[in-house]
């Protein structure tokens, strides 16, 4: 069974840094891409990053190109969203999710599992 459960969300200032976690199982680590999305009150849930599972090729979306990096630990089986400089609009529940596409995508139709989401709120 393909599981996957997201941690480390929290309460933290503007300008500081969260990095959350997705641990995985169920599932050859390299066969499925991953993605990583959230969803603000009131508002659709978007794609924030995602990884391709063949080439390790990332994207981002506009917003958060350049303070969130998407990584993962092969021996824990464990993927990370390393957010930096957060803003109030970052605000949001997050979301990991896998793919059995190779190629990596924003979009969550894409995605075949997801995990439970871990909130994150950014005060200003």
């Amino acid at each position: 069974e393909v599981q996957l459960q997201a941690s480390g969300g929290g309460l933290v200032q503007a300008g500081g840094s969260l990095r959350l976690s997705c641990a995985t199982s169920g599932f050859t680590f390299d066969d499925y891409a991953i993605g990583w999305f959230r969803q603000a009150p009131g508002k659709e849930r978007e794609g924030v990053s995602c990884i391709s599972s063949n080439d390790g090729r990332t994207d981002y979306e506009d917003s958060v190109k350049g303070r969130f990096t998407i990584s993962s630990d092969r021996a824990k089986r464990t993927w990370y969203l390393q957010m930096n400089s957060l803003k109030p609009e970052d605000t949001a529940v997050y979301y990991c999710a896998a793919s059995v596409r190779t190629d990596k995508s924003l979009f969550q139709r894409h995605y075949d599992y997801w995990g439970q989401g871990t909130l994150v709120t950014v005060s200003s």
